[in-house]
């Protein structure tokens, strides 16, 4: 006997198990069975992404589909497929490929992506939470390819916003942020989620989490989605300006300055979250001010009327609110404002809170007692009066807002300009008035805050940049009393005597190129303001010395110097202080065409002047704590970028040609060559002059002795005028007589037309009696005419009437005469068969039905007769009726005999018709004839059949 030998199992590998799992997943019919295999699956799908994708990917989607109302089923199986979306970092199968593999699978069927939004229509939690993380992971995958599945699916985009309505915070969450992800790029998606009422719910949401103050990250990512539904479209604006939600905007706005009710110091995370939420908040008010779009302007009405521009303004001047968020307020209120008028000039007269410990401000009681001040002197305070590296960007957004209140508004240039200078020279050490800070510079502040000269040089730029008005008033502006004996030096040499002043101590960078930016403008196009600056000779030649020998070696500094240097020679003349011919020799000895040239080149391809736009929007401290690296205005940016290439060609030009230069409609600066020209040609002038001189001489000769002639041709006309004259006046005793007899022939003419014209009066009055009366005839005319036709269409009534009686009768008697002949007939023939005994009593009986019908067709003829009698007469009542008419022309009584006659045709239609009814009566009586007849062959024995004894009922009534 031989022992059993037991083995164990051969071990399965993991890729074998998949297959074997896979298989049974695809082939199970079961429920059971199948939620085993993909619960077998979900254990694989983290570290064998790829084998459980690659063998049952297919096989889960359709379960998903032949399972959908298995709730459990359905978990494991998207449980199973977020796994394959997100494996685990360690695993050997791990790739990026896998997602882009699944997301294909997904969107390249349609009904797979529909199949997913089916089940948001349920209530289930976890089958609307994972099919929603499901569309995120494929949205992240194939993103566009998502986007159109999702726009194609029915109902797709409702059922996405309807999440937004669910009361588990989880699921609207995730719904939040499927939209999100949705809605960046694609307009048609952010006008259908904006269709259905997308901002309304945002809004409810933001109310539910308890707005900016309160409320989590929730709140945050429903601003974002609300960016992401408004940024650069215009509908979408448009559908939130016009239903009033800019007013909910306001309102959050103006709680967000709200301090804490009880005083509790807030949360560092909750602050922090604080911050992200009112950030976000206004970056959505941005997008409504997108500069030069369509609807800008009208976004900033809207934001003026709901509150919006002050509310921001508050929330930008509350001390305990972040500088950061701070700075963003301001570049807001810059961006309600900019190129509005109607709100530059609102803004310059608000009030704001002012900073503690300000004595040049006024309590307002409206405000509890709390000190405020206006708008532009508080934006000055905090540019010119605030120091750090940390406070930077609020001198910054604060200086943005100012520039703003200038763009495209001569007004509020000129007169914050005026307010300046009319300060300066009242107060010359007040420390916010840009003008004093420029021209009366204090080394102290140079070294400790240097960008207060560098904002205060831009602020001043913005004023004067084309802007030939102001730049006027700027240069007006002068230091020293003349009448004194002191001497007059403008603000233009002022500013140029700071800046070399900068140079040849090394001052900071940012000093120099604040006074460059804003010569560089001041100058150009302005031939008045190149004079000035060359009238202290040094200047010229210290700004070729910063050019070329600056110590510190800057880009910047030497660049702009050299730019300046050149915009000096482009607008010198002939006539400057340094002439334009001497300006080029310096510049060509000193620096030369190349070194010109180099400076300007590496000025425009430096990463700052070069990459400015984009350098710009990130601000920040510089190394180690220090100054951010601003060094350029953005106005300034596009100056120098707009001018390049013609200061850089500008040293080639020759010194004889100047430029010329339109300002208020006068120009400046004419070319040497057509002076030149102008002069040969006034030249050429004098000597045809002097030719017409010596022609002028020869030509009095001769105007004499024509002198002469012409006095004796004088007399002669003299005795030939009186002759004429004594020929004239008889004419003239002619003339009057002649005119007296043609005045009496007119009068006789005048009379003889008036007896003319009367008779004519007399002759159209008759004419308009004798139309009157043939009015009044055709419309009596007209009036029988239509009488005539209503009598007409009533007799021809009548006739038709008639004849459909007549054709009735015609046809019952026809009738009734066929039946009473056949009836006898038949009775004859059964007589004559059945009995020989009673053939000779039949044959009378019917000699006496014959005479009855002989009788009867009598009645019937004369019927006829009187029929076609009727018939004539209705002829003859037509023929009457067609005299009627011609008689009605004539006088009424022949309609009234018309109408009588009709009425007698009325009356023998009738007594016809009465005829007619006593023939039916002997109709009737031969009837009962035959009926007796056929009685009387029942009682002879003679078999009579059901339709015999109707004929013989008939034959007895009628022997009867």
């Amino acid at each position: 006997m031989f022992s059993t030998i037991t083995a164990a199992p051969a071990k399965q590998s993991v890729g074998e198990t998949i297959s074997v799992l896979s298989g049974r997943l695809s082939t199970a019919t079961l429920l059971e069975d199948r939620r085993a295999a993909i619960l077998g699956l979900r254990s694989f799908a983290k570290q064998y992404p790829a084998s459980v994708a690659s063998g049952a990917l297919r096989s889960l989607i359709g379960s998903l589909s032949r399972d959908g109302e298995d709730v459990d089923t359905v978990k494991v199986v998207m449980e199973t497929l977020l796994m394959l979306f997100s494996p685990d970092e360690n695993s050997p199968e791990a790739s990026e490929e896998i997602a882009l593999w699944l997301a294909d699978e997904f969107t390249q069927r349609q009904e797979n992506i529909t199949l997913l939004l089916d089940f948001l229509e349920t209530n289930e939690f976890y089958s609307r939470l994972y099919s929603l993380q499901l569309l995120s992971a494929i949205l992240a995958a194939r993103t566009e390819r998502t986007e159109e599945c999702i726009l194609v699916a029915p109902m797709g985009i409702p059922r996405l916003v309807a999440v937004l309505d669910d009361v588990r915070e989880a699921v609207r969450d995730e719904g939040i942020s499927l939209l999100t992800d949705l809605t960046p790029a694609s307009i048609d998606i952010q006008k259908l989620v904006a269709f259905e009422k997308g901002f309304e719910r945002v809004f409810d949401i933001i109310r539910q989490e308890g707005g900016l103050i309160e409320g989590a990250r929730v709140v945050e990512n429903c601003l974002i989605l609300l960016a992401n539904l408004l940024r650069l479209n215009s509908s979408n604006q448009s559908m939130f300006r016009e239903m009033g939600f800019i007013a909910k905007l306001g309102r959050l706005l103006k709680d967000s300055y709200r301090p804490a009710e009880d005083g509790q110091e807030i949360a560092p995370w909750a602050q922090e979250q604080r911050n992200r939420n009112i950030y976000a908040l206004l970056a959505v008010i941005r997008l409504f001010l997108a500069s030069r779009a369509i609807g800008t302007p009208q976004n900033q009405l809207a934001f003026l009327k709901d509150h919006c521009l002050e509310n921001t303004l508050e929330l930008a001047f509350t001390d305990y609110i972040e500088p950061l968020i701070r700075s963003e307020a301001l570049i807001t209120c810059a961006d309600m404002i900019r190129g509005n008028p109607t709100l530059q000039q609102i803004f310059a007269g608000l009030q704001v809170p002012a900073p503690p410990g300000n004595q040049a401000t006024e309590k307002d009681p409206r405000t509890n007692g709390v000190s405020r001040q206006y708008t532009i002197d508080a934006l000055l305070e905090i540019i010119l009066a605030v120091n750090g590296p940390q406070r930077f960007d609020m001198r910054m957004a604060a200086c943005t807002c100012l520039k703003a209140y200038f763009f495209n508004h001569p007004e509020a240039q000129r007169f914050f300009l005026d307010r300046a200078i009319a300060g300066h020279k009242q107060n010359p050490g007040e420390p916010t008035n840009v003008l004093t800070t420029l021209l009366y510079p204090l080394p102290d502040a140079m070294a400790t805050d240097p960008y207060r000269y560098w904002f205060s040089s831009v602020l001043m730029l913005h004023l004067i940049h084309d802007s030939p008005a102001t730049k006027e008033v700027a240069m007006a502006v002068t230091e020293g009393d003349e009448a004194s004996g002191e001497e007059v030096v403008t603000s233009i040499q002022t500013i140029a005597a700071h800046l070399l002043s900068c140079v040849n101590k090394s001052e900071d960078a940012r000093i120099i190129i604040g006074y460059l930016m804003l010569l560089l403008c001041w100058l150009f196009e302005d031939l008045g303001a190149v004079n000035d600056f060359l009238d202290e000779f040094t200047n010229l030649q210290g700004l070729i010395q910063a050019a070329v020998e600056n110590p510190n070696g800057d880009v910047i500094v030497q660049g702009l110097s050299t730019m300046l240097t050149g915009v000096i020679y482009e607008f010198s003349t002939k006539d400057s202080p340094v002439p334009r011919a001497a300006v080029q020799n310096i510049i060509m000895t000193r620096m030369g065409r190349d070194r010109y040239v180099d400076k300007l080149s590496k000025l425009r391809a430096y990463p700052l002047m070069r990459d400015h736009e984009v350098l710009s929007e990130n601000i920040g401290p510089g190394p180690d704590g220090g100054l951010p690296d601003v060094f350029l205005d953005d106005t300034f940016v596009d100056f120098f970028k707009d001018n390049y290439s013609r200061i850089l060609r500008a040293i080639d030009r020759d010194p004889g040609f100047e430029i010329s230069v339109i300002t208020n409609g006068v120009q400046k600066g004419v070319s040497r060559e057509l002076v030149d020209s102008l002069r040969a040609q006034v030249e050429e002038k004098e000597q045809k002059l002097r030719d017409l001189d010596v022609e002028k001489s020869s030509l009095t000769s001769q105007l004499g002795q024509e002198q002469a002639d012409h006095r004796h041709t004088k007399d002669n006309s003299a005795m030939e005028i009186g002759r004429l004259n004594q020929a004239m006046e008889a004419l003239k005793d002619n003339h009057a007589k002649e005119v007296a007899r043609l005045s009496q022939a007119m009068e006789a003419l005048r009379a003889q037309f008036n007896s003319k014209e009367r008779a004519l009066q007399d002759a159209e009055k008759k004419l308009a009696s004798v139309t009157k009366s043939l009015s009044q005839e055709q419309a009596d005319h007209q009036r029988t005419r239509t009488e005539i036709v209503r009598l007409k269409s009533i007799n021809d009534g009548l006739q038709r009437n008639h004849e459909q009686e007549l054709a009735k009768i015609q046809r019952e008697h026809g009738s009734k005469l066929e039946q009473l002949r056949k009836a006898a007939e038949s009775d004859a023939e059964r007589v004559r068969r059945r009995s020989e005994a009673e053939k000779a009593d039949l044959k009378a009986t019917i000699s006496r039905l014959e005479v009855d019908l002989m009788k009867a067709n009598k009645a019937k003829s004369v019927n006829e007769e009187k029929i076609s009698e009727l018939e004539n007469k209705i002829k003859v009542a037509t023929e009457s009726l067609g005299d009627t008419e011609k008689r009605l022309k004539a006088s009424e009584d022949g309609v009234h005999k018309a109408t009588k006659q009709l009425e007698d045709k009325e009356e023998e239609h009738q007594s016809t018709q009465k005829e007619l009814e006593d023939l039916l009566d002997v109709f009737t009586d031969l009837e009962e004839k035959v009926s007796k007849y056929k009685k009387q062959l029942k009682a002879l024995g003679e078999a009579v059949s059901d339709g015999e004894e109707d004929d013989g009922d008939e034959e007895e009534d009628g022997d009867e």
